[in-house]
């Protein structure tokens, strides 16, 4: 898989972040892709500058003692990957690490996720990253098995018409591919249908249609949504083993409950802020489905997406 070519990966230094490492460490070593470990540092009162420059260099000391032992944890040869760090230090970290995304093109940006106490949905400055950063976003969560048992879904919505929302599905496919390749070697295909007025039609007083004809429409919708799902899976050309799973319902209640009961340890979907593409905007599906998964998260926007962030 070689995707990417300037990996970013960003370093709280607050906690124990092995497990974001190993998958950081992993994506460049498969990319074949240098990595810059970005390590935030809070903004200290001025009153205490000896104390900031304790606290940044600890900071720094126990980012470099992390990589080394997730280097070894994961048998990654010295030298192989290139790996270099730098410290950044902002009251608001997520403005400045998509300027820093902007000003030296990284084309993937990869983070341990900030957990609620619940371990579901992402914090503020996770969310602010989906919808600002320019570049395709990886949130990071514990994954325990073995490389060959990772499995990797993409969730993909067939129905818009809108040329950029298609190219995203399709990219959407080939790196879900190439990921699942690199893990189990099995690709989930995960869509979701459904026929709103089916209810509508049953249950009004104005309306007086058959239960059989009902049933017929729901039936050519579901149909209908197959064949353009079908297509799109056709044109991305992917091969190798996958299963498609065409579930009935709304993706705010399928998705969470898909990645938990198939024990989904990466999702692939699409986020855009704001163009108008169904099912692909933040703050609506893709944002209510983000709050409740569980498992790491690969997040692209189209091509031509512009940051809201400016850099000055």
């Amino acid at each position: 898989m070689r995707h990417y070519h300037n990996l970013l990966y960003i370093c709280r230094g607050v906690s124990d972040e092995t497990e974001g490492l190993k998958q950081a460490l992993s994506l460049a070593r498969n990319n074949e892709a240098p990595l810059k470990v970005l390590v935030i540092s809070p903004e200290f009162p001025k009153e205490f500058p000896d104390y900031e420059k304790k606290y940044q260099e600890a900071l720094l000391t126990q980012a470099e003692a992390s990589i080394q032992s997730t280097k070894k944890a994961i048998k990654l040869e010295d030298g192989s990957v290139d790996i270099s760090m730098e410290l950044l230090s902002d009251k608001t970290p997520s403005i400045k690490i998509v300027q820093y995304v902007l000003q030296h093109g990284h084309d993937l940006v990869i983070k341990e996720a900030e957990l609620y106490d619940d371990k579901n949905g992402f914090k503020a400055i996770d969310m602010d990253l989906l919808s600002k950063c320019p570049s395709p976003v990886w949130l990071c969560r514990p994954i325990r098995q073995s490389r060959q048992q990772i499995q990797v879904a993409v969730a993909i919505d067939p129905e818009s018409q809108e040329p950029a929302a298609e190219n995203l599905s399709k990219r959407m496919l080939e790196l879900s591919r190439s990921l699942a390749d690199s893990c189990s070697g099995e690709l989930h295909v995960l869509s979701c249908w459904d026929y709103q007025f089916e209810s509508y039609l049953r249950d009004s007083v104005w309306i007086k249609i058959s239960d059989e004809e009902v049933a017929r429409t729901v039936l050519k919708a579901e149909q209908e949504h197959r064949a353009l799902l079908e297509k799109l899976i056709e044109v991305s050309n992917i091969s190798g083993i996958y299963q498609v799973h065409h579930l009935r319902g709304k993706a705010d209640d399928i998705i969470p409950s898909f990645v938990k009961n198939k024990e989904i340890n990466i999702l692939v979907m699409g986020t855009v802020a704001r163009t108008g593409i169904p099912g692909f905007m933040i703050g609506n599906t893709a944002e209510n489905i983000m709050q409740r998964l569980t498992c790491s998260l690969m997040a692209l926007k189209p091509q031509g997406f512009i940051s809201p962030v400016k850099v000055y």
